[in-house]
């Protein structure tokens, strides 16, 4: 009988400065000196002095300085997008998967499960796994069917173009097989953060879905850094939040009531993947009030002063590669029109858009949003296919029957939302500027883009043209800016979705 690979997270410090405490001390003092002072000219005095006065003062920015690049390995997606992501302050390079085949049952299977309990969370993940392997069967021939079609492969194409097409199938069956995996999947990844963000993760272990995991993978972290420097957490820090000083947990889930509130939101929604609820009022005007005070043209009409930030040909810092947004004066009056919307994604496409950071949500706690029955996003490919459509259906019901089942056993919800499948439905709200925004939908609008998160994507332009039509006329994927100004059109090289987006965007047609 297949095994599930798993076992403790596996947390490695990649790379460190060696005296992160002391650096902090000298960044302080340098604010008090005509130059930089130097780690090696940190006293025993100031060490003691200098880092709590600093630390319980709030002046923490001396702490972001000290950086650690960790290793981390075995922890759960649920981790991941419930408490690693949850912020912006991180860098993450994360193992794939729409791109990676999940051959192997890895997940993470909490420690103090009882016998019978783990026994049902155990044939659950390994029922996952068939459905991940009989959904990507099915669904390959699909995939390259519309991919012959999108790459005009021909009877008489070479061996090496067929066999490029058939890969690239093979990589649309299982980015859409995935949809069944269970969020306890394990995943690997490169995860770097400052010292003051470490030091906060501390403190807040104990909150989100994920506590026990969260527990177990922080402390590794702030162990791996003692390790180093002993300093950095023994002279300065708070310590963890006790468990009464979590402040969600005043707030009990309510059996029924994660149904009812996801019916509302969804009758919100009306259909919809990302719904505008709130705007700028005056967001043209004063995004164009604001070009005139950037370049001192106080003549500009609207229309000039707008046309002269967001037309590529005009502000060609939107045509480079760098996001060089921030940087530019002028592209900064971006910043002045911002927008909420109420969005329905998947846990797995929700894991990557909450990868845009300075796009922030309120995510929802599944631990107080539970369903009781099954509630998910199928994908559009998916719901074509009759037989696809029958498992994917089963798989659903299984791991919510699994997760209920647990439930009844007297387990943790914390711990039974692990077998939930990557298709689990979250309703957030998420908000942003036009800068941040402008440089989301560049990429997500993309046909390459994941399908879920191109359709919010495409839903969000669509409604800021009926309110902004002005701000939104320049907005689009990479082939819409560059075409007629700059070569080549399509950035992604031989990735090129076949379709040439940019003759009649946004009217267009994705097929998969």
């Amino acid at each position: 009988m297949e095994t599930i690979l798993g076992g403790p997270p596996v947390v490695t410090l990649r790379s460190a400065s060696s005296r992160p405490y002391d650096g902090a001390i000298a960044a302080a003092r340098t604010c008090y000196s005509p130059r930089v002072i130097a780690t090696d000219e940190v006293t025993d005095r100031q060490r003691e002095s200098i880092g709590p006065l600093t630390f319980e003062g709030g002046h923490h920015t001396v702490y972001q300085h000290a950086h650690f690049e960790f290793g981390l390995e075995g922890i759960s997606r649920q981790f991941v997008w419930s408490f690693l992501h949850s912020h912006p302050f991180y860098n993450s390079e994360q193992s794939s998967q729409r791109f990676v085949r999940l051959d192997q049952v890895s997940a993470y299977v909490p420690d103090d499960l009882p016998g019978p309990a783990r026994e049902v969370y155990a044939a659950s993940v390994l029922a996952a796994w068939e459905d991940y392997r009989a959904l990507s069967a099915v669904l390959r021939d699909d995939t390259h069917a519309i991919l012959a079609d999108l790459r005009h492969l021909t009877p008489n194409a070479s061996e090496k173009r067929r066999n490029k097409v058939a890969r690239e199938s093979e990589k649309k069956a299982i980015e859409l097989a995935r949809y069944v995996i269970p969020v306890c999947a394990t995943t690997s990844m490169v995860h770097t953060l400052s010292g003051i963000v470490l030091h906060r993760l501390y403190r807040m272990m104990r909150t989100g879905d994920t506590p026990a995991e969260n527990v177990a993978v922080v402390t590794a972290m702030v162990d791996r850094v003692r390790a180093i420097d002993p300093a950095f957490f023994e002279r300065v820090g708070e310590g963890p939040l006790p468990d009464e000083g979590v402040v969600e947990r005043a707030w009990p889930g309510v059996a029924g009531q994660g149904d009812a509130q996801a019916a509302r939101l969804d009758a919100m929604l009306g259909g919809r993947t990302s719904l505008l609820v709130d705007c700028t009022p005056r967001g043209e005007a004063t995004t164009a009030d604001a070009v005139r005070a950037v370049l001192g043209q106080a003549s500009l009409t609207d229309d000039q002063a707008l046309e002269a930030l967001l037309d590529p040909s005009r502000n060609r810092y939107r045509l480079e590669t760098l996001q060089l947004g921030v940087h530019a004066p002028l592209s900064r009056a971006m910043h002045h029109s911002t927008y909420t919307f109420l969005k329905k994604l998947s846990h797995t496409a929700d894991s990557q858009d909450q990868r845009h950071r300075l796009v922030p949500a309120s995510r929802p706690l599944m631990t107080l949003t539970d369903t009781e029955r099954p509630d998910y996003v199928t994908p559009p490919l998916v719901a074509r296919n009759a037989r696809a459509l029958e498992i994917y259906a089963a798989a659903m019901e299984r791991a919510w029957a699994a997760k209920n089942r647990l439930l009844d056993m007297g387990v943790p919800l914390e711990q039974a939302l692990y077998l939930l499948p990557n298709a689990k439905a979250l309703r957030f709200h998420e908000s942003g500027s036009l800068l941040y925004l402008a440089h989301k939908w560049v990429m997500r609008t993309c046909f390459n883009a994941q399908e879920e998160i191109y359709r919010a994507s495409m839903d969000e332009l669509e409604q800021v043209r009926e309110v902004h039509p002005r701000l939104a006329r320049h907005m689009g994927p990479p082939c819409v800016l560059r075409a007629g100004r700059i070569t080549p059109t399509c950035t992604e090289g031989e990735h090129f979705c076949g379709v040439p987006v940019w003759r009649r965007f946004p009217d267009v047609e994705r097929r998969i």
